[in-house]
């Protein structure tokens, strides 16, 4: 059942018609609660009050899978502006980005070029620039493109996926770098990926303590209480640092546990901002199905469940059309 509310999830995230409707609407469909603003200026008030309880911010710019330059310059205008604002409010904060967003799905050189104005902007002001990972088909491309640009600047990083079964191989490779650890947010053929949950979970825990013993700042992305505690035992067994490390957890997810380990960890969240929430949300969904609990109450009124529910509609009759 699981994997099938998981596959249900990613399916609604790669709906176009959907994806248009939610931007028609904005977020006066209640995603509001999990995205922080469609502009730069509503995505700063978020970053100076979660900075003012002792958490610090990863902005993403929502949007990927480009195909077009136009579309791919804007996006990198927009990231650009972020990071000068950043660096203007003195902001605790730094960037999180997907090289699709920038042009690698239609050209690769152009995609570099415009992440190494992003990456020497950031590099200037002392900002991290993480690299989302996605799909298989641009992982390496993605890591390429990183490598390329760590020769010339320090301040990159990337995302190890613990349902690759090649994790660990990339997990060895970057480990002079910050890394954020997650289990995977995409569906990937059974080949190159674990599908059962105790298998991605085992293999989590297996590179975050990796790269805590190894590795340069590991970042561990989870809503999980009983990951969190585990991680606080090995930390504190294997005499690890709090400054090795920090905790992170998406924005409008588990608020008040996230204030809790503010207190005690470096404290991350991971702040979306812009118009193209839906396929981000509804794959937060698809990670972890547990998720639509933890916002529940926070996001889902009148109107988002009457969008679910067309969702769903459309996504059954195409599975019916599909076997006739």
């Amino acid at each position: 059942m699981a994997v099938n509310l998981r596959d249900f999830f990613i399916a609604l995230s790669e709906n176009k018609v959907l994806i248009a409707g939610a931007q028609k609407f904005g977020l006066r469909l209640g995603a509001q609660s999990v995205v922080a603003g469609t502009n730069v200026d509503e995505v700063v008030k978020t970053i100076k009050r979660l900075n003012n309880q002792n958490i610090s911010c990863t902005v993403d710019n929502l949007g990927e899978f480009v195909f077009e330059e136009a579309e791919a310059l804007e996006a990198k205008k927009n990231i650009l502006n972020v990071i000068e604002v950043i660096h203007a409010e003195k902001l605790d904060a730094h960037i999180s980005l997907k090289p699709t967003q920038l042009g690698l799905n239609f050209d690769k050189e152009f995609c570099y070029n415009n992440l190494r104005d992003i990456v020497g902007t950031a590099h200037k002001y002392g900002i991290f620039i993480n690299f989302d990972t996605e799909t298989h088909e641009t992982l390496y491309e993605s890591f390429d493109l990183m490598e390329r640009l760590h020769e010339e600047f320090d301040n990159v990083g990337t995302v190890i996926q613990s349902y690759f079964f090649n994790a660990q191989e990339n997990i060895e490779r970057f480990k002079d770098y910050r890394l954020r650890i997650v289990k995977g947010a995409y569906k990937e053929p059974a080949d190159l990926a674990y599908t059962d949950k105790a298998d991605i979970d085992a293999n989590y825990l297996k590179l975050i303590e990796y790269h805590l013993l190894h590795g340069k700042f590991t970042s561990i992305a989870t809503h999980d209480h009983n990951v969190i505690a585990h991680v606080e035992k090995f930390v504190k067994e294997n005499n690890i640092s709090h400054d090795k490390f920090e905790f992170q957890m998406l924005y409008g997810f588990r608020t008040e546990m996230q204030e809790d380990l503010a207190t005690q960890y470096n404290f991350c969240t991971y702040l979306p901002f812009g118009k193209d929430w839906y396929g981000y949300f509804m794959r937060r969904l698809a990670e972890r199905p547990q998720n639509m609990e933890l916002v529940v109450k926070q996001v889902f009124n009148k109107k988002t469940n009457t969008m679910l529910g067309v969702a769903a509609a459309a996504f059954a009759l195409g599975r019916i059309t599909k076997r006739k």
